[in-house]
């Protein structure tokens, strides 16, 4: 080991020595890596991040920690069999999940679904919006320093809904429900008054949430201004859900592709002017009310009749050669399958669009020049699952 050799005194008084000291660490930054173990990226995700004092100049998002190889396994094994895997993309929302998927294969086998199995599609991809953006903002308020509250307060509205999908589907997270052609099974007695009653007491929930964050001046001071995404950035990156609605843009799958049967509904897109922190949360916010509007009107108007398509087939599925590409507004943004059949009973290709891989290309864009405390708050109005984004 080399030994260091004290400077003598006579050097540290020299006008020479105490000038280069004084500028030696003018223009140098610092290098922090953010991640992978750490709560705040909500997930196996790393950050490197350089800083100018506590000034952001460079990021680098690095992932891959949690790459299952789900595509390549959905090639190798039949259609069907790859359903249960998309519940472990966004584990949040494993019901859109199974929907965006079954609706690529109904359009390339050319199956239809019954009324009713579209109604329950409606019905429990709404809920399924309604839990994760409750959840996304108690764990946004919680990384921003606040106490646990506002996300105890998420989760016990959260279990009234998981209660509910676990008696539908007999699973709380990894529903495995979807079927082409409509549904594995239908709603069990007494499931729509419950569901009436979780959706109807909801509204009280929500203005408790709203009055308890909304106006508070710590959560405005941190996210207003904080990580702006203009909407020409947001559209020449392909951003989409409540990151590119709060930015501006009008877009939105269920008006634009209006799948399945939402052109049968009245609902509102919520858009956000300045494209910050707040707006993202705001957004949120304001789509967990639209979708209680399409749930009441689901509710009152579902009707009776089968939940899957005869033609459809379990054993021996088989579609004919062709591609198709589904895609659904699930609650982080577009989520998209494209899969091509050769005519046997697995897929030639199959391919994942996820949400949250998509938003995080412009996490840098964001974080540039913001302080590094609000790298933390920006990744968080994001809203990621790191299953979905590196399948």
């Amino acid at each position: 080991m080399t030994e260091l050799t004290p400077m003598p005194d006579s050097a540290v008084s020299s006008p020479e020595i105490v000038e280069h000291r004084s500028t030696r660490f003018e223009g140098q930054t610092l290098e922090v890596s953010m991640g992978p173990q750490h709560p705040s990226t909500h997930g196996v995700f790393r950050m490197n991040v350089e800083l100018d004092g506590e000034t952001v100049v460079k990021l680098k998002p690095v992932f891959g920690y949690l790459h299952r190889n789900h595509e390549k396994i959905a090639e190798g094994t039949t259609y069907l069999a790859s359903m249960p895997y998309t519940d472990r993309l966004d584990y949040f929302c494993s019901l859109s999940n199974n929907w965006a998927y079954a609706l690529t294969v109904e359009r390339l086998a050319g199956l239809e679904v019954p009324e009713r199995a579209e109604y329950i599609r409606v019905i429990t991809a709404e809920l399924t919006r309604l839990i994760n953006h409750t959840c996304l903002i108690g764990f946004l308020v919680q990384d921003m320093g606040a106490t646990g509250t506002p996300l105890m307060y998420a989760f016990r509205e959260r279990e009234k809904m998981l209660d509910l999908i676990e008696s539908l589907t007999g699973a709380r997270m990894m529903c495995n429900y979807m079927r082409f052609g409509g549904c594995r099974c239908d709603l069990p007695a007494g499931w729509l008054e419950q569901t009436r009653k979780v959706v109807d007491e909801f509204p009280r929930f929500l203005d408790e949430y709203d009055a308890l964050l909304s106006t508070n001046e710590i959560l405005m001071a941190r996210t207003q201004g904080v990580g702006r995404l203009s909407p020409e950035l947001a559209v020449n990156a392909g951003i989409s859900g409540p990151m590119l609605r709060a930015s501006g843009v009008n877009y939105d799958l269920r008006k634009v592709d209006r799948y399945g049967i939402y052109d049968r509904f009245q609902f509102r897109v919520p858009l956000g002017n300045h494209g910050d922190v707040y707006d993202r949360y705001m957004i949120r916010l304001l789509e967990m009310r639209e979708s209680l509007k399409i749930l009441q009107q689901a509710l009152k108007d579902i009707p009776e009749g089968p939940i899957i398509d005869p033609k459809a087939k379990i054993r021996g599925f088989r579609p004919k050669p062709g591609e198709a590409y589904g895609r659904i507004e699930s609650p982080k943004g577009e989520l998209g399958f494209y899969v091509i059949s050769d005519g046997s009973p697995k897929p030639y290709r199959y391919r994942v669009r996820p949400p949250s891989l998509i938003n995080l290309t412009v996490l840098e864009d964001m974080c540039l020049g913001a302080k590094v405390a609000d790298v933390v708050v920006i990744l968080g109005s994001v809203d990621i699952v790191m299953g979905e984004v590196d399948r």
